[in-house]
Order: structure tokens, then sequence, then C-alpha cells
């Protein structure tokens, strides 16, 4: 059975950090690039940053670029986004996702809250 389930998301003042975490179990991790997403209320879900299946490469959306990285480790089947300098506007579901390198199949998460607010 496919499962991401993320974990560490939660109420964070602005300005503070988070690291979420999304933990794959029932394919291979490895033949699968990984991207975080996320959802805003009223908002259109957004690509957030992606990384290949080694690990070599990594992208970012403009709007975290600096603030954002994300991580992934194949010996855990575990992917990681740790989010600093963390403003308003990032609040929103961040979901996990994974697409098989070749584009076979594709498996998303269930989302975790992150809000940012004083």
């Amino acid at each position: 059975q496919v499962q991401l389930v993320e974990f560490g998301g939660g109420l964070v003042q602005p300005g503070g950090s988070l690291r979420l975490s999304c933990a794959a179990s029932g394919f291979t991790f490895n033949n699968y690039g990984m991207r975080w997403y996320r959802q805003a209320p009223g908002k259109e879900r957004e690509l957030v940053a992606s990384v290949t299946s080694s690990g070599s490469t990594t992208n970012y959306a403009d709007s975290v670029k600096g603030r954002f990285t994300i991580s992934r480790d194949n010996a855990k089947n575990t992917v990681y986004l740790q989010m600093n300098s963390l403003k308003r506007e990032d609040t929103a579901v961040y979901y996990c996702y994974a697409v098989h390198r070749l584009r076979l199949n594709d498996y998303w998460g269930q989302g975790t809250q992150v809000t940012v607010s004083s």
C-alpha cells in the first residue's frame, strides 16, 4: 500500500522556522522525484520545491528561494522541506508529491497545515 505521510506542520510566528518531513512507503522511493506543493485558502495549488530521484538537482518557486530547502534521504525514504524566515503568505496546506522518474505514476500525501501568524 502506497503511503506519503507528512509531519511537522503547525503554528509559527513570522520569521520563524519549521521543517516538514514526508515519509514514503509502498513504492521504490529512489525511483521517484519528490515535490512539495502548497495550497492557501481560495488559491490554486502551487509547486514550492522539487528534488530529483537522486537528490542531485533541486528547484524552487521564486517566492521561497533563499528561504526554503528541499532535501531527501533515500535510505530513510523521506523527503524534507526546511522552511526559514517564514512569512504570513507562506500559510497553506503543504502536500508531498511523488512522481516516477519516467512519469509512469504519481502519488500525493494528505497534507499538513502550516500557519504563520503572530
